[in-house]
C-alpha cells in the first residue's frame, strides 16, 4: 500500500526479482565458491556488475576500463572508479 502514498514507488517488485534471477538460478553453481573469501569476492563482483547495469553502463566495458586503470590508482582515490562515478564517461552515446 506504500505506493499509494508515493507515486515514485512501483506497484510490484518485478524489477528487483528480475535483477536477482541470475543469482537465484546459479545458486547451486555458486554454492561452492571455494571459501568464504571466494564467496565474498563473487558477491563484490556481482554487486559491481549490477550497479554498472543500473547506471546504464555495459558491465564488460566497465570492468575492462577499471582493470586497466586500477594499478595506477591510489587507494585513497579508489572510489573514483565506482560505476556511478564513471557513468558519464562510459555510457553509450545516444
Amino acid at each position: 500500500m506504500r505506493y499509494c502514498d508515493d507515486g515514485h514507488l512501483e506497484i510490484d517488485n518485478k524489477a528487483a526479482e528480475r535483477a536477482l534471477r541470475a543469482v537465484a538460478l546459479g545458486g547451486k553453481n555458486y554454492l561452492f565458491a571455494g571459501s568464504d573469501r571466494g564467496g565474498e569476492s563473487a558477491a563484490a563482483i556481482y554487486s559491481l556488475i549490477g550497479t554498472a547495469k543500473l547506471n546504464g553502463i555495459d558491465p564488460e566495458s566497465y570492468l575492462r576500463n577499471v582493470l586497466s586503470r586500477i594499478a595506477e590508482y591510489s587507494i585513497n582515490r579508489i572510489d573514483e572508479l565506482l560505476p556511478w562515478n564513471l557513468a558519464e564517461e562510459l555510457r553509450p552515446a545516444a
